[in-house]
């Protein structure tokens, strides 16, 4: 009865050290993988970068789009004697022009 206890015993610092070595490597590497992960978090990939770009510059098409909607009809409405239309499609006309250079022209 004894035998079988003991040679387990005996058996026990055999497998517990590869558990201890195991813990010691995953303690020492933890900054590291810390550290990697938060650059991982704060940096931006350039595909990420290029889907930003993208979005930006549909969402400024858009608006241009809206303005000049906007503009043809205050312009039709100021063909027909309308003042303020005249005003208003002069205050589009510069958001336009201010848009303008910010969308790429497509080739």
């Amino acid at each position: 009865m004894r035998a079988p206890t003991f040679m387990a015993l005996a058996a026990l610092p055999l497998l517990l050290g590869g558990c201890i070595a195991r813990t010691a490597v995953d303690v020492a590497t933890a900054p590291v993988r810390v550290a990697g992960k938060a650059v991982d978090l704060a940096t931006t990939s350039q595909s990420e970068a290029d889907e930003a770009r993208g979005r930006e510059i549909r969402r400024r098409e858009e608006q241009l789009g809206r303005l000049s909607r906007e503009y043809e009809d205050l312009a039709e409405d100021c063909e027909d004697g309308d003042d303020d239309a005249c005003r208003e499609a002069v205050i589009v006309r510069r958001e336009i022009d201010a848009l303008l250079p910010t969308v790429p022209v497509e080739r």
